[in-house]
């Protein structure tokens, strides 16, 4: 069952970055593409759960800040050491201007 939640308006995440979003004790990450399509991943990096909005994005990848281990922001998967372990996609709508996660 979809639980869409508010996250912020859709202008302040600029293309090809990621914006932090935190709801109900959990962190999320939220991207914009170059496209200009919407992504949201878990907000922490599974190697040592540092947040990846502090990351650099590239090509559909965010790079963790610590390690530079690398994730495919569109579908989760580690892409390179030393992360092995995928980050949980969420679907994403904007509507109105607005950003929406499903947190399901």
């Amino acid at each position: 069952m979809a639980n869409w939640i508010e996250a912020f308006a859709a202008d302040s995440v600029t293309n090809e970055d990621v914006k932090r979003f935190d709801h109900g004790g959990i962190t999320y990450a939220i991207y914009r593409s170059p496209e200009d399509l919407y992504y949201a991943t878990d907000g922490l990096c599974t190697h040592e759960k540092i947040h990846l909005a502090d990351g650099l994005v590239m090509d559909h990848t965010i790079e963790c800040p610590k390690h530079n281990g690398r994730f495919d922001y569109t579908t989760g998967v580690a892409k390179g050491a030393p992360v092995c372990v995928n980050l949980k996609t969420y679907p994403v709508k904007v509507d109105n201007g607005t950003v929406f996660i499903d947190i399901g």
